[in-house]
């Protein structure tokens, strides 16, 4: 038994499960979980001392690779200084206006510590402000494991949602609609039929947790206009995209203004924190100026907003999303090259440091579609590249990340060992 396997063993003891994030177990693929010990630029280094090309980057965070040095040294003078006050510091006014000034949509944000505290928080605030108790979220979008996010669709258009997971209360999902991604014409009928009960639509801009998908440009206009039409509130669920695919995130690539961002991930550099933010009269709803309450000890936490500045003004580099956006397009391109050789059923596609594979025909634009993948390929290809030592997301519905930090040379090779796991799995 090697370490890993070993301190999976352990892990199961104490750890339910012996991960503190379900997707780490490698249920959805199986085998045993890799335990990393250290990061430097674009690899991983696991328990029993094997070297990783990660292409998961901590599921975002790490968009100018592991281990940087500015953001470690940020990190470390911060900390000498102490962990946390539960009291203002000039750090977390300066991340705030950083972030006003990076996102136009911004115009007052709250710092918190989690993405999923941050769109627990817009959907609190946007029911708030509009009055109303109903949202609108789509197939196959996660935005956290808040209770009224938890929701699978209902058998009907208009049939509030089920809880896709225990201890949600039916009547909490009761409050929540959900929808197929992409589709305009159940936009339009909800609308038109509920419109007086739709506090928010909240979605992913660009999704990556059902693997990567894409709006049409049309959907995505149409969403805008209903809801300024109707007084509904657009929730732009960012924490993935948020400076990952642009410069201005998703919203950017759009051209879209949506009236609340949230945020998380590459705002943290790998620390814990979240952000929402938008319109200044519906930010001034939050506590301590209005009624919608939210609170958090350790939000806007030195050592954290230490490394999340450090992080956003490599970012805001000039060139830092055109070169990021090439590495991942040069990634998938050399992927689809390498199984069309093979004569595999595979697509891919990448959005700015964001990429999708899908062992299928055409790229999918809906949860439907996606769930179409063959994944008994992907879980072969997932075991064949671990074991050729690329680290891909551990689920087939998933998107994958490249960093700053990924060379040329990472790419080619890791295009080469995908050439070889795409002809085992041709012979097998």
């Amino acid at each position: 038994m090697n370490n890993n396997e070993q301190l999976f063993a352990r892990a199961q003891k104490t750890i339910p499960g012996g991960v503190n994030s379900p997707v780490r177990a490698f249920r959805s693929v199986g085998g045993t979980p890799r335990f990393f010990v250290s990061g430097a630029g674009s690899r991983l280094v696991d328990a029993d001392g094997k070297e990783y090309i990660d292409f998961v980057g901590s599921w975002g965070p790490a968009i100018v690779g592991h281990a940087h040095p500015a953001v470690i040294d940020a990190v470390q003078r911060a900390a000498a200084q102490g962990l946390s006050f539960g009291a203002p510091t000039e750090a977390e006014v300066e991340l705030a206006e950083l972030l006003c000034a990076m996102l136009p949509s911004l115009e007052m944000v709250r710092l918190v510590s989690s993405g999923t505290e941050a769109t627990m928080s817009a959907i609190r605030l946007a029911r708030g402000f509009t009055g109303r108790d109903a949202i609108v979220k789509f197939e196959g979008c996660y935005h956290g494991h808040a209770d009224s996010l938890l929701v699978k669709a209902g058998s009907g258009l208009l049939t509030f949602g089920n809880p896709s997971s225990g201890g949600v209360p039916e009547d909490f999902a009761k409050h929540t609609l959900v929808l197929d991604y992409n589709d305009i014409g159940q936009l339009e009928d909800t609308f038109a039929r509920a419109a007086d009960r739709i506090a928010a639509v909240i979605l992913e801009p660009v999704v990556g947790n059902m693997n990567l998908i894409q709006p049409s440009p049309a959907f995505i206009r149409r969403l805008r206009e209903l809801c300024s039409q109707h007084g509904s509130l657009l929730i732009y669920d960012e924490v993935m995209t948020g400076f990952r695919v642009g410069p201005q995130g998703a919203q950017g690539l759009h051209g879209i203004t949506p009236d609340l961002t949230t945020l998380g991930k590459v705002i943290g550099g790998g620390m814990p924190v979240g952000a929402f933010g938008g319109r200044r009269d519906v930010m001034q709803h939050i506590a301590p100026l209005g009624p919608v309450y939210q609170a958090g000890t350790l939000s806007g936490n030195p050592v954290a907003v230490a490394a999340g500045l450090a992080t956003l003004k490599i970012v805001g580099e000039p060139g830092f999303h055109d070169r990021l956006g090439q590495t991942a397009a040069r990634l998938v391109d050399g992927l689809e090259a390498a199984a069309r050789e093979a004569e595999i059923a595979f697509r891919a596609q990448s959005v700015g440091g964001m990429f999708g594979i899908y062992f299928r025909d055409g790229l999918p634009a809906s949860y439907a579609e996606v769930m179409q993948s063959d994944r008994e390929r992907f879980n072969r290809f997932f075991h064949a590249m671990l074991d050729r030592g690329v680290y891909l997301a551990p689920s087939a519905f998933e998107a994958g990340f490249v960093s700053a930090a990924h060379s040329p040379a990472d790419i080619e090779t890791t295009v080469a060992l995908a050439r070889e796991a795409f002809a085992a799995i041709r012979q097998g």
